[in-house]
């Protein structure tokens, strides 16, 4: 689909952060709802079945949305990733992808899913113009996947609902999987045999401590240096460029042409430096940290009545300020505040 270009005015007004950081990013969770209880993420004895999630009234309306997104283009976003929660139950959401699909800048359009609800959906979100997905698949093996979603999912849903994707026309699905010392790691070799040679990219993200609920200790960690060398004892990897500035995934292809991997490593390689990306949460706040304690509340101004260019200045107002680098300050960072964002707030 082609796209009328951003008016030239606006894009010499790109704010940069102050350390110099361009804004290109913005994920947007749809809905703070999941489906499952992932022990990284939403634990189960943390987010029971009564815990008070947001209302219809408190979530973004589809509008509402598309017109945030409007003033992040016009700032230089070029990027738009759907997330949750699990996006998925958040109803009618094809409506809200041809609403951003249309926004003229917009060069990629991308959504982030566990997979369990993707079998019935694949194809519209595809038509809507959703042009790239990434399913959490952090093991094949029931029992181990059943303990992960907390006993809210299994498996083979999510392998139906890739090969829908795969059918609806998607390529190159990006698979991330969370690896946890003791819980998932002995299992990674099995993924990736599964996967090699499908055109499929299986990304192995080191566990965060993302949020203050999730139990997170650093002895859980297996730096990704450990995952390339275990690996590549059993297939020759070859390392791979970057595809663009700022990619947060490090590359490797298999030397026998099956295909390529990736690995997150915000734990043992932090890469702050030229992070890009904005989150902004189902109740309408902005967030320039995945590990951030407060996110700018947009919703706010925008029921008032505030215009484009104020909602716009808003914005870029918050990015000028914005200083965040928590990666790189881990330790120093967890002593000093234990308040951070959940992450089935603003997704990964």
């Amino acid at each position: 689909m082609s796209r009328a270009p951003i008016p030239h005015a606006l894009l010499e007004a790109a704010p940069l952060d102050r350390r110099g950081r361009a804004l290109r990013d913005l994920r947007i969770s749809v809905i703070d709802r999941c489906n499952f209880r992932c022990p990284y993420c939403m634990p189960e004895d943390q987010y029971a079945h009564d815990h008070a999630f947001l209302s219809k009234a408190e979530r973004l309306r589809f509008e509402e949305i598309e017109r945030i997104a409007r003033q992040f283009v016009a700032l230089g976003v070029r990027k738009l990733r759907l997330t949750g929660g699990e996006p998925l139950l958040r109803r009618d959401l094809p409506t809200l992808v041809r609403l951003l699909a249309a926004i003229p800048g917009v060069e990629d359009l991308a959504l982030t899913t566990n997979g369990v609800l993707l079998a019935r959906q694949a194809e519209a979100l595809r038509e809507a113009g959703v042009q790239r997905l990434t399913v959490s698949l952090d093991t094949l093996d029931a029992d181990t996947f059943r303990t992960f979603s907390g006993g809210k999912g299994e498996v083979g849903d999510v392998l139906d609902g890739i090969a829908a994707a795969e059918r609806a026309g998607f390529r190159g699905i990006k698979l991330n999987c969370v690896v946890l010392r003791g819980a998932n790691d002995g299992q990674i070799l099995d993924l990736l045999d599964h996967f090699r040679g499908t055109g499929h990219i299986v990304r192995f993200i080191e566990y965060m401590d993302v949020g203050t609920e999730n139990g997170w200790r650093p002895e859980q960690v297996v730096p990704s240096a450990e995952l390339v060398q275990r690996i590549g004892a059993r297939w020759k990897l070859a390392p791979l460029a970057p595809n663009y500035a700022g990619e947060v995934a490090e590359r490797y292809a298999f030397a026998d042409g099956a295909g390529e991997i990736g690995f997150i490593s915000s734990v043992s390689q932090p890469f702050c430096g030229d992070c890009s990306r904005a989150r902004l949460s189902a109740d309408g706040r902005l967030y320039t940290c995945l590990f951030a304690s407060a996110g700018f509340d947009l919703r706010g101004p925008l029921r008032a009545g505030a215009d484009d260019d104020a909602l716009r200045a808003l914005i870029a107002a918050r990015w000028r300020e914005r200083g965040d680098r928590y990666s790189e300050q881990r330790a120093a960072a967890r002593a000093g505040s234990v308040s951070r964002v959940q992450m089935y707030t603003i997704g990964g």
